[in-house]
């Protein structure tokens, strides 16, 4: 894949295995690669694209990450950030499996209310977050349990820390 700038040409190098996040909301990929807990420091070989031309979107954000597949929970936590993503699956430089996140209509805990005094934040209290989809962009859900309103930077946060 290559785009023009200029005169010159970028070229993304394909990859042998691994997984590429491709139609990724243009400006996202940080927070993708927050979401994945890559840091570059854990040794994986990350290719990242910004701003990259698109006849779908515009303008998109690409990445690459080596010998490694998504978990389904990564999926989902792309698809709060990226819900127009899709992610392919590479062996051997081809593309094994190709799917598109979607962001459901209700999302499991996979973070924690923002708001201290909900019961899902007790520690007593076995209850784990359910989150409706108020808005798909931007991304803007509600806790069924204190009917919290949670942006994208409250989870974003804590995917990263």
């Amino acid at each position: 894949m290559s785009e023009k700038v200029g005169t010159e040409k970028i070229r993304i190098v394909k990859i042998s295995d691994g997984t590429v996040i491709d139609h990724i909301r243009a400006g996202k990929a940080l927070e993708v690669l927050k979401i994945l807990g890559i840091t570059g420091k854990d040794g994986n070989i990350v290719s990242l694209a910004m701003n990259i031309s698109s006849s779908k979107i515009l303008k998109k954000d690409i990445v690459k990450v080596e010998h490694r597949l998504l978990k389904d929970e990564e999926v989902a936590r792309i698809a709060l950030v990226a819900p127009e993503a899709t992610i392919n699956l590479i062996e051997d430089f081809k593309v094994m499996k190709k799917t598109r996140v979607e962001l459901p209509d209700m999302i499991p805990g996979i973070f924690k209310c923002p708001n201290q005094r909900c019961v899902t934040n007790k520690e007593r209290e076995p209850i784990h977050g359910k989150y409706e989809v108020v808005s798909k962009t931007p991304v803007q859900l509600k806790c069924l349990y204190c009917w919290t309103i949670v942006e994208e930077q409250d989870f974003i946060s804590q995917f990263a820390s």
